[in-house]
């Protein structure tokens, strides 16, 4: 059974591998999808399809929701609001432009800020406080399928 705090630990795994984008390989380099596929790897095993090529602006150019359609092909979603540790968060930018950065949630303590793992351009994989500036810009929620407490 696939657990939320297995899933955490190998996100967690995956902080201080430098970012590289369409790369998703835990110390050598990984984008933020690259570190949902390989978590996804880790536990769950095989990719349930090949990520295409894409460019750094693929969702601007494309004004479509093609990350957040890839997500509901392939996880579970929930109410935005409704996360919790393991969960993959997908986030926009800017308002009304398609959501193109992916996280997953590391903590939600009551009393503290939630906390999650991304990988930024220009950043190593890191794990960050979900504050305002992120939950403003948070569009979609999902689940790994079959996940257990």
């Amino acid at each position: 059974m696939i657990t939320r705090p297995l899933i955490v630990a190998e996100a967690r795994s995956w902080i201080g591998t430098p970012y590289r984008h369409q790369a998703s390989l835990k110390g050598v380099g990984c984008d933020c999808l690259g570190l949902v596929r390989g978590v996804w790897r880790a536990v769950l095993g095989d990719e349930p399809e090949r990520a295409p090529p894409y460019s750094r602006d693929w969702a601007e150019a494309s004004g479509a929701e093609t990350l957040a359609r890839a997500a509901r092909a392939h996880l579970v979603e929930i109410a935005p609001g409704d996360f919790a540790p393991g969960d993959v968060l997908l986030f926009r930018y800017r308002a009304h432009y398609p959501a193109k950065h992916a996280a997953i949630v590391t903590a939600c303590v009551p009393g503290a800020p939630a906390l999650m793992v991304h990988a930024h351009d220009g950043a190593a994989v890191a794990e960050v406080a979900i504050a305002p500036w992120w939950r403003r810009r948070l569009a979609y929620a999902f689940r790994f399928p079959d996940v257990g407490n």
